[in-house]
């Protein structure tokens, strides 16, 4: 069994790769069928992770939304909603926003070893603080060994840009989801799906691609970047997935 959890990276973008507009309100980049898609997967998953510079920008919730699901997961002794995860190196974070505040499902938050008294202070009372490594940076791989250590077994990452480029550079993803939208963004200061960096996929290394599925006006493209692609197994059993919802 791997000491790490089963990774995929869910990310909708536009055609020429933006996350989002430059403006403050948020540019919705798919449809509320895969909004629904993205539910199921959330409700597969053990803790979704997101970036400090994510919580700041867009205040997500990151909770199941269809009641359904919620209660299929409470029905096997899982939280309503998974565990949210999140790493900082300023601690930077309200502690009012709502990734913090809404649902009862535990929040984690990792920082650097010298930063975990200070973070602690500003958000003990709201997640749990996890200091790991040294200098100002946190490695994704201790993360992904500490998360295991808690019983994390599936992990959906959600971005945003930096997150992204610190698990693909590293080669931590064991499947892709990324969902492109019918349009352009086009603005020098938007966020972009990934920064510049080494990735181990390349012109001689192409990714594989899995599937690709039209749903509504946008195009689910799923690769498949480990040998565990797909494999419950290696992650969790098969009788802690939640069948699809209907």
């Amino acid at each position: 069994m791997s000491d790490r959890p089963y990774v995929t990276l869910s990310c909708a973008m536009s055609i020429d790769g933006y996350l989002d507009s430059a403006d403050p309100r948020r540019l919705a980049m798919s449809n509320p069928a895969d909004f629904d898609r993205v539910d199921q997967v959330r409700a597969e998953s053990d803790a979704i992770m997101v970036g400090a510079s994510t919580v700041r920008r867009d205040d997500p919730r990151l909770l199941i939304r269809d009641e359904g699901r919620r209660m299929l997961r409470s029905a096997v002794g899982r939280p309503c909603s998974p565990a949210k995860v999140t790493v900082t190196a300023s601690g930077d974070l309200a502690p009012t926003a709502a990734f913090f505040a809404a649902g009862d499902s535990e929040k984690l938050v990792y920082c650097p070893a010298e930063q975990g008294d200070r973070i602690a202070m500003r958000l003990g009372a709201v997640a749990t603080v996890v200091p790991l490594g040294t200098g100002t940076r946190v490695d994704m791989t201790d993360v992904l060994a500490d998360l295991h250590s808690r019983g994390v077994h599936r992990l959906m990452v959600e971005g945003g840009g930096k997150l992204h480029t610190q698990f693909l550079s590293a080669d931590l993803v064991d499947e892709l989801q990324l969902v492109v939208a019918p349009f352009f963004v086009g603005e020098a200061r938007a966020p972009r799906f990934v920064e510049a960096a080494r990735f181990p996929w390349t012109a001689s290394r192409r990714a594989t691609l899995a599937e690709a599925r039209t749903i509504g006006d946008v195009v689910l493209l799923r690769y498949a970047l480990s040998d565990r692609f797909g494999a419950v197994g290696a992650a969790s059993s098969a009788a802690q997935r939640l069948p699809a919802h209907s």
